[in-house]
């Protein structure tokens, strides 16, 4: 791993260790990695990094309920290895 992409790691996971929407917006913006007009919606891709960050652990459980009570049954269950049958998950 680059010293540069550590750098950022360790940044973004600062920011979503927040748990603030709008704090990840104005990252990922200032970091150039989102456009300033970007229709991304913040608050479900913060709560997806949080479930896949290694970083965050801790955070995970809450990230997979909150997928989960906001629609994203799909998403949080391929997360946590229970996707379809047939899939990673599930063997």
């Amino acid at each position: 791993m680059s010293n540069e992409y550590a750098a950022f790691r360790h940044d973004l996971d600062e920011v979503l260790a927040q748990r603030d929407p709008a704090a990840l917006r104005a990252f990922m913006v200032a970091r150039e990695e989102w456009p300033e007009d970007t229709t991304t919606d913040p608050e479900r891709a913060l709560w997806l990094m949080i479930a896949t960050s290694p970083g965050l652990a801790v955070l995970h459980t809450e990230a997979l309920a909150w997928l989960r009570n906001h629609g994203y049954h799909a998403e949080a269950d391929a997360l946590s290895g229970r996707g379809p049958k047939g899939s990673k998950g599930n063997r």
